[in-house]
């Protein structure tokens, strides 16, 4: 299945033992270099706790109308998580980031992003400029994430080709 963060967020993350709903959606975590997305952030649930934790790509069980997690515990506070203190500093983030192409021409900012859900990597992005949507980028099309811009290759448009006089029909011989 397939899913764009713009939907996403919001969704309503359940523990499967207790089918009791942890959070909901509010945040992602995209690798820049790789292009897999290593996890959310979840508002915990509810009044006055108001903390986005950590929950990692692996430990999704489901992916529907309603995330299904393992247990609970698979929560962490962004801090206890070593390996992606890394990843956040670096400061190279896809959504909202400015895209522009080999020869500089400008296609927007990042709205929003396709990602798999069976193995949670990026599939589309998708640039708006101004109040507009641009035409979507596939992942594959991307060359470089830098902290000021997404590069992408520059696409190259089909040229119009001569409409030649052709006759689908045989001309008919005049009757004499």
């Amino acid at each position: 299945m397939r899913a764009r963060f713009s939907r996403s967020r919001g969704l309503p993350v359940l523990d499967e033992e207790t089918g009791e709903t942890i959070g909901t959606i509010s945040g992602m975590v995209l690798n820049p270099d790789t292009g897999v997305v290593e996890g959310f952030f979840v508002r915990a649930a509810g009044f006055f706790h108001r903390e986005n934790l950590f929950l990692h790509s692996l430990d999704i069980l489901h992916w529907g109308l309603r995330l299904t997690v393992r247990h609970q515990d698979v929560l962490s506070p962004m801090e206890d998580l070593v390996r992606l203190q890394s990843l956040i500093a670096s400061q190279r983030p896809i959504l909202g980031q400015r895209m522009v192409t080999e020869s500089g021409r400008v296609l927007g900012r990042c709205s929003d992003v396709q990602f798999s859900t069976r193995d949670f990597r990026l599939e589309w992005l998708f640039p708006r400029r101004f109040f507009r949507l641009g035409i979507p980028v596939p992942a594959s099309q991307i060359l470089e994430v830098r902290r000021e811009a997404i590069v992408s290759r520059d696409t190259v448009l089909p040229s119009k080709e001569k409409q030649e006089n052709v006759s689908l029909l045989p001309q008919m011989p005049e009757a004499v």
